[in-house]
């Protein structure tokens, strides 16, 4: 069952890089596209934990850094991946979990990935990267994923559950718990 569980999380990253770079960016607004992988890893942050978040948060992250289009320094969506999955999944262990907290820590983790990403391009010196840009484009980088969520989310959440059924008896986090 952990090989098929980890064939499922990659075809999950796979979807969700092809959804991202593929057909998406013809919905950009101001050049801004929903992030699809970081909703990914958030969710499997709230099904799975920290430890394993972060991994799988490291290498979605260092496939979208690697994955053409890409204009930036490699590793800069794999750091913010990192740092969003372990937090989202500390977060899975320290809250009652409903459907606004799941909300509450997407937005949070689309804010803190989306500004890491920005910040390491202006610690990089990235030329594309300014500080109106960022203020700019932060806000709408939430916006955009939190529109998403409740096309993502669950179903990775039942997905995993799926893969887990043991968790799901034992209050596994998200929309589809069937708690308010």
């Amino acid at each position: 069952m952990t090989s098929f569980r980890a064939a499922a999380v990659a075809a999950m990253v796979v979807v969700a890089l092809t959804l991202q770079l593929g057909l998406f960016p013809s919905l950009a607004i101001a050049g801004v596209v929903p992030d699809v992988v970081l909703l990914v890893v958030i969710s499997l942050a709230l099904s799975r934990g920290p430890e394993y978040a972060a991994v799988v948060g490291f290498l979605a992250g260092l496939l979208l850094d690697l994955a053409p289009p890409a204009d930036h320094t490699a590793g800069r969506w794999a750091l913010a991946f990192v740092v969003v999955a372990y937090l989202a999944g500390l977060a899975r262990r320290d809250a009652p979990w409903s459907t606004g907290a799941t909300v509450a820590v997407v937005a949070a983790g689309s804010f803190v990935g989306t500004s890491l990403f920005a910040l390491s391009g202006l610690v990089l010196d990235d030329p594309g990267v300014t500080v109106s840009g960022v203020a700019a484009v932060v806000p709408l980088a939430v916006v955009y994923d939190l529109i998403l969520t409740p096309f993502v989310v669950p179903v990775v959440l039942a997905v995993m559950r799926r893969l887990e059924p043991v968790a799901a008896r034992f209050g596994t986090p998200g929309f589809a718990a069937g708690r308010a």
